[in-house]
């Protein structure tokens, strides 16, 4: 059975990667909104783990107050992302162990990639990462463009 593939807008992925670059040495995080079925809003959130080069933790008021606001906009949660600043863009063995939303989206950014970001989503459940494919979509046009991946 292959994975659906998942849309993510543009601007929400230039988004992202432009928050990993300004951290190069820490794992950023947050959440990302959405409305049926698709990425609407990306929400920063601080990031409180006590290892952040290697960890990421939701800063818990802020993690209330953003799902807060997303029900207020009619958003459900679309995806979580954090950045891994030396490793690879898949989940580590904390990622796995600390995944509490099988039904959500897990985006990871990698900025161990020779100048080159990388960014992949997966669904995580009972310790185990499938990697969905992403397309990103322009704003602009409804044609989609695969996301492509550097090796």
């Amino acid at each position: 059975m292959t994975p659906e593939e998942i849309q993510i807008p543009r601007k929400i992925t230039n988004q992202l990667l432009h928050l990993a670059q300004q951290s190069p040495d820490f794992e950023i995080c947050g959440l990302i909104g959405g409305k049926n079925g698709f990425a609407t809003h990306c929400y920063p959130i601080k990031n409180t783990a006590e290892q952040p080069r290697q960890r990421f933790l939701l800063d818990a008021a802020q993690q209330i107050s953003t799902m807060a606001k997303m029900r207020e906009l009619g958003e459900d949660l679309f995806a979580i992302y954090h950045s891994h600043p030396s490793a690879p863009a898949q989940p580590s063995s904390a990622d796995l162990e600390l995944a509490a939303y099988p039904d959500v989206l897990y985006l990871i950014i990698s900025l161990n990639t020779k100048g080159i970001l990388e960014m992949r989503g997966f669904k995580i459940d009972q310790n185990t990462a499938v990697e969905i494919p992403l397309i990103l979509s322009d704003d602009e046009s409804s044609e989609l463009k695969k996301y492509t991946r550097k090796h």
